[in-house]
């Protein structure tokens, strides 16, 4: 498989722990981009997006892997800007910056693990 992104958690704020246990989703952005935004979301470390996103690629947090199955109009072009997307798990959406994916849970966030996109 081809490594698409592969970003490591470095903050998570506490009302992006809510967002998953009320939403099923997270959001995720590149650390120290939007200080303003510490709280809602998971940030990362910098990576460039190596290809776009698409249907049927997996991702892996940590040890649960997810199969994605919509990807938003903008969400690749806002993952090259800013590391930035809304990632909703096991459930419906449909706004532009978003990616859904199915899985057989939630993820675990953890500071340290690793959020890698790869292709087939």
């Amino acid at each position: 498989m081809e490594i698409k992104y592969d970003v490591a958690v470095t903050a998570i704020g506490n009302l992006a722990r809510t967002f998953l246990e009320n939403n099923s989703s997270i959001i995720i952005l590149d650390e120290g981009i939007r200080p303003n935004l510490a709280d809602m979301v998971v940030q990362h470390t910098h990576f460039d997006l190596q290809q776009d996103i698409v249907v049927g690629d997996k991702l892996t947090i940590g040890a649960a892997e997810f199969t994605v199955v919509s990807v938003g109009d903008v969400a690749n072009d806002t993952i090259r800007e800013e590391g930035h997307c809304t990632l909703v798990f096991n459930a419906e959406g449909s706004m532009p910056g978003q990616i859904l994916l199915k899985g057989p849970m939630l993820p675990v966030l953890q500071t340290g693990s690793h959020i890698v996109f790869s292709g087939k």
